[in-house]
């Protein structure tokens, strides 16, 4: 199909505005009102005009769906990919980039994983940050959960994480939220391209200690960044002298983690503390 989609005022040079000039374009090529659309696809009239005018951006079932309504293949899914990375800011929109292009990766979390985060969890923990309004904590947990696209390819990334016992002795405040974050948590652990290892606060000090969350990508021809993640701001590197000591300091942190089925076994007995 070939889409020539309007654009909005004020939206020429944003993906997002193209992908709502495309909603908008497709839905008026197919003879549809906003309200026949909303009937037809059950979404609701107002959501859909404001994904039209640019002002939300979607989950990505939202787009597989009126892609399979408007028989546009993938059309949406891959405007919506553009427009999702716009709600990141500076080198993490960067390091987006190479996170949804990895083949390896390799973390060390005082975070859960932003791959690992069920949507309730993402919500309430990014409902913390100051300020926020509802539409940008929605446009943020969409943006966050949309990242675990990566974990559908064909072949998926192999992804290692080492995560800091800190992190599993610091729950939210609602405890279901949390008691599924931990299902989530052991389920990723037990998948084929995930390896998961626990850091018991018992292992001391360590060659990462103050340095924040770390991750290491790698691309397909071998290439690699490095990136440092604080509360509030990120630092991301490609020189080859860094990504060969920071992956020195990470193979030195994952010789003091427990083993995988000890990890599992760990989110386990945390878990029992935390019935669903």
């Amino acid at each position: 199909m070939n889409v020539r989609p309007e654009q909005h005022d004020g939206n020429e040079d944003s993906a997002r505005g193209a992908l709502g000039s495309t909603l908008r374009y497709l839905r008026e090529k197919a003879g549809k009102s906003l309200s026949q659309l909303a009937e037809d696809t059950n979404y609701d009239k107002s959501y859909l005009y404001r994904l039209e005018a640019a002002e939300r951006i979607s989950k990505r079932p939202v787009m597989e769906d009126l892609d399979t309504y408007y028989e546009t293949g993938d059309l949406l899914i891959r405007l919506w990919k553009l427009a999702r990375m716009e709600v990141f800011k500076g080198g993490y929109k960067m390091f987006m980039r190479y996170e949804a292009t990895a083949t390896i990766m390799h973390k060390y979390m005082l975070t859960i994983p932003g791959l690992f985060q069920t949507e309730a969890y993402a919500r309430a923990v990014l409902s913390l940050w100051p300020g926020r309004t509802e539409e940008d904590l929605e446009e943020q947990v969409a943006a966050r959960v949309g990242r675990q696209d990566v974990l559908h390819r064909k072949p998926p990334p192999n992804i290692r994480v080492i995560l800091d016992e800190s992190v599993l002795r610091c729950p939210i405040a609602d405890q279901k939220v949390w008691a599924e974050q931990l299902a989530h948590l052991r389920f990723s652990a037990e998948q084929s391209s995930t390896t998961l290892q626990v850091l018991p606060l018992a292992a001391g000090f360590h060659s990462l200690k103050g340095y924040g969350s770390l991750s290491l990508l790698w691309q397909e021809d071998g290439g690699g960044v490095v990136y440092l993640e604080g509360n509030a701001s990120g630092e991301l590197l490609d020189e080859a002298e860094d990504l060969q000591k920071y992956r020195l300091a990470y193979d030195q942190v994952r010789d003091l983690a427990l083993s995988p089925p000890e990890s599992v076994a760990f989110i386990e007995r945390v878990m029992e503390d935390y019935p669903s």
